[in-house]
């Protein structure tokens, strides 16, 4: 079987496509508004009456609990707010310095494989980190963008330390995708530990900032539509109004 770092990641649409709006909200936006935008977007652009979308945010502290969350893995249930969502996935955390994308695209107009668009999402992730001259990899038992940490102690198996940089968790309606992936870029690591993030125990969470990078959020955004426009083709700035 191939896994996800043999597949093919590129995922541009059909010739033809109008490009994706590219939407960038200001501000922390809660968590409920921006699932219920969500829903009206993925309606639409389903339903051919919009344009594919990837919208920018960032959120308020709070936790959000996958398909496949485990309640145990719910350290403290009341240092923050707690969301059921319909996303893939476990317990994770998003807040202030974290930016999240939510990445609303029509599968039919480019390539009608989960596994595809989780390696491309993942690929993503991968070259913005690339231009910040950080190595993200994949790995094939966990979803997600990893960091290695050789200055921190090995794992009791003898293999060197990773740190989680990037989270992803998707759903598909009708073959257009909602939910989409995190990355840390200053946000307050401390938060993570009232989660077992992703149901993953043996790792550790870091960030662009912990990395020693002081990046602003707008250089990270840019990187992030370069690096999307490679692999998922042509974007537009959209004004947000939220």
């Amino acid at each position: 079987m191939l896994t996800r770092t043999d597949l093919q990641i590129s995922m541009h649409p059909v010739s033809g496509s109008p490009p994706v709006r590219w939407r960038i909200s200001e501000g922390l936006v809660p968590y409920e508004q921006a699932v219920a935008e969500m829903e009206r977007e993925v309606a639409a652009i389903a339903d051919g009456k919009a344009d594919e979308l990837v919208w920018l945010l960032e959120h308020p502290p709070l936790y959000t609990a996958g398909t496949s969350a485990d309640a145990s893995d719910l350290i403290e249930p009341d240092r923050f707010p707690v969301f059921s969502t319909g996303r893939g996935g476990e317990y994770t955390y998003h807040g202030p310095g974290q930016r999240v994308a939510y990445v609303m695209l029509d599968l039919k107009r480019r390539r009608q494989d989960v596994r595809a668009y989780v390696a491309a999402l993942e690929e993503l992730v991968i070259r913005t980190l690339d231009m910040m001259n950080v190595r993200g990899e994949r790995r094939e038992d966990r979803v997600g963008v990893w960091v290695r940490r050789p200055e921190k102690p090995a794992l009791p198996d003898g293999s060197m330390a990773e740190d989680k940089i990037a989270a992803l968790g998707i759903r598909l309606r009708r073959w257009v995708s909602f939910h989409g992936l995190s990355l840390n870029v200053d946000p307050d690591l401390s938060h993570f530990s009232g989660i077992v993030p992703c149901g993953i125990s043996a790792y550790g969470v870091t960030s662009l900032v912990d990395l020693g990078l002081p990046v602003m959020m707008a250089d990270v955004d840019m990187r992030l539509r370069e690096a999307f426009e490679e692999v998922f083709g042509e974007s537009v700035i959209e004004n947000a109004s939220a």
